[in-house]
């Protein structure tokens, strides 16, 4: 197991980095893994189907993009100030990423639109971060509509025309700052099939911030702290999933979110419960997988968390190549990218 933050690194040519979604959803690409013999197959995402098992239990993350890039004005001295929400500590006070940061105090207020949105700062963290009260009159994610823009990674430089193409056709709860990405390439038609089959899907809720997408910037990935986030999982979604675990089902996990909420309360209980809680789960090589068997996933940045995940499932080392294969076969990277499926079976001697 490596605990050194360079050996999650890779080069990617920039011309990899998906700047906008294809015309079609289910027309990316999607690498085939298998972790134990490290051969590659390469598909399309709509052939997903043919790789899962009439008994497999598919978890999809439900939660839904909020607007939450605000442009605004410091009040009295009119300074631009860009705020990037996080999570909704409590009512009406919100975790933000703040820029520039060193601008805003305690007691200072960010003026959005016409007075529409009135942000006070009321405590200072580190890292850029600041926890806000928000002031307004009327419904506040319709003023967020109005006012907020779909927060885009910072890779991300073309302009976004269809705000839903930044959502999963599943989304159902409002919360996030940014999108379970690898959901991203699921249709209404694709989800039909998986149903057809007799394939179980489940939806969880993890609202992806901080936590997801923060850069490491500690050389010893040991002493990385991963910020907190939200997650919902009902005791009717526990029982079923309980229930695939007894009957040695596979549990197909789409995204890394998806497997932190599982990962998360499996290892808290020694079993799934209903539970409306945080997590700061951080999955590295020599975490035992308790509770997801295969993932499906987009290919992640260099030195980030979501690699250090998948490094877990498989290994360091096949991941890597696999990711050098990705780049010689012009597979497109990150949240508009193309597709991954690491194929783990049960141990009960049935294939794809």
């Amino acid at each position: 197991m490596s605990t050194n933050l360079e050996d999650y690194d890779f080069e990617l040519p920039d011309n990899l980095i998906a700047q906008s979604p294809l015309k079609e959803r289910s027309d990316s690409k999607l690498l085939v893994l298998n972790p134990i013999t490290g051969e590659i197959e390469d598909k399309k995402f709509c052939d997903i189907i043919n790789f899962l098992n009439e008994d497999d239990v598919l978890v999809m993350n439900n939660t839904r993009v909020i607007p939450a890039r605000l442009f605004g004005v410091k009040e009295i001295t009119n300074a631009s100030i860009e705020v990037l929400l996080l999570e909704e500590i409590k009512t009406d006070i919100w975790e933000a990423l703040v820029k520039p940061a060193k601008r805003i105090k305690v007691g200072d207020k960010i003026i959005f639109g016409n007075n529409d949105l009135i942000a006070e700062c009321v405590e200072v963290k580190d890292d850029g971060i600041r926890n806000f009260k928000m002031i307004y009159k009327g419904i506040y994610l319709e003023i967020l509509q109005r006012l907020g823009t779909m927060p885009l990674p910072p890779y991300i430089k073309e302009k976004l025309d269809d705000q839903e193409r930044y959502q999963t056709v599943y989304s159902k709860v409002n919360g996030s700052a940014a999108a379970p990405t690898a959901g991203l390439h699921f249709t209404k038609e694709i989800l039909q099939q998986i149903k057809d089959k007799n394939i179980e899907i489940l939806e969880v809720t993890l609202h992806v911030g901080l936590g997801t997408f923060r850069p490491v910037n500690i050389d010893n990935i040991l002493e990385y702290k991963m910020h907190s986030e939200k997650y919902i999982m009902s005791q009717e979604v526990a029982d079923k999933l309980n229930e695939a675990k007894k009957n040695n089902k596979r549990i197909v996990a789409v995204g890394t979110t998806s497997t932190r909420v599982l990962e998360a309360n499996f290892k808290k209980f020694n079993e799934f419960r209903g539970e409306r809680d945080s997590t700061e789960i951080f999955i590295y090589p020599g975490y035992e997988f308790m509770a997801v068997d295969a993932l499906i996933t987009n290919f992640h940045l260099p030195k980030s968390t979501l690699l250090m995940l998948i490094s877990a499932l498989v290994d360091r080392e096949t991941i890597l190549k696999t990711y050098e294969y990705a780049v010689s076969k012009q597979y497109r990277f990150f949240s508009f990218g193309d597709s991954m499926f690491i194929n783990k079976e049960k141990n009960n001697g049935k294939k794809s």
